[in-house]
């Protein structure tokens, strides 16, 4: 069974920085596929970005690509995601989460098995 906890959410000026950092427990960590969510009051969850199991590989959603970073560390059973140039509209509460059929860095949240509790992150204007 694999465990999600992610931490580094808070309250950031826009164009400011955060780092959310999400550790796994789980013996096949490295073999899942990972990715964030996030999901904005009164919206539905959505895609931001998803990284390969090497780390190899990334996928963006349009509306951060350019200002986020995915990452990974295998050996530490953790990923990252570096959030900058930050606005308002990112204002939502992000999930870790992860897959473990397949290698296909997917948008869609409903292929991912294990997701974490969540963090807030706030984009004050």
């Amino acid at each position: 069974q694999v465990q999600l906890v992610e931490s580094g959410g808070g309250l950031v000026q826009a164009g400011g920085s955060l780092r959310l950092s999400c550790a796994a427990s789980g013996p096949t960590f490295s073999s899942y596929v990972m990715g964030w969510f996030r999901q904005a009051p009164g919206k539905e969850r959505e895609f931001v970005a998803a990284i390969s199991t090497s780390g190899g590989d990334t996928k963006y959603a349009d509306s951060v690509k350019g200002r986020y970073t995915i990452s990974r560390d295998n050996a530490k059973n953790t990923w990252a995601l570096q959030m900058n140039s930050l606005r308002p509209e990112d204002t939502a509460v992000y999930y870790c989460a992860a897959r473990s059929a397949g290698s296909y860095l997917s948008p869609k949240s409903y292929e991912y098995n294990y997701w974490g509790q969540g963090t807030q992150v706030t984009v004050s204007s």
